[in-house]
């Protein structure tokens, strides 16, 4: 009786830990990886694997435009989705948001 105590305790401690969990090392590696190149640090976030499958194609590709890709804008909002450990191809800051706008 007691080893199955034991046992239920074990397990339900290892349903309880977060599964692949990020440490804050992960997360700058992430974000230096997008600083090198818009879409590597997405790309290491998503676990590597087949490029076309798991790489963020629209920041990869115009990540090679000058000045809008690297150095410039995608280069920092590919840095800023990596280190939060998004994966999107977003091409625009996650909560930007149209404004509403009101008619009285």
């Amino acid at each position: 009786m007691r080893t199955r105590i034991v046992m239920a305790a074990a397990l339900a401690l290892l349903v309880a830990l977060p599964a692949g969990a990020r440490t804050l090392g992960d997360a700058r590696k992430a974000a230096w990886l997008s600083v090198a190149h818009p879409g590597l640090g997405e790309y290491y976030n998503a676990g590597w694997g087949p490029f076309f499958d798991r790489c963020p194609q629209k920041k990869f590709w115009l990540g090679l435009i000058p000045f809008y890709g690297w150095p410039g804008y995608l280069q920092i909002l590919s840095a800023i989705d990596a280190y939060h450990g998004r994966t999107s191809d977003n091409l625009r800051p996650v909560g930007d948001e149209a404004p509403s706008h009101r008619h009285r």
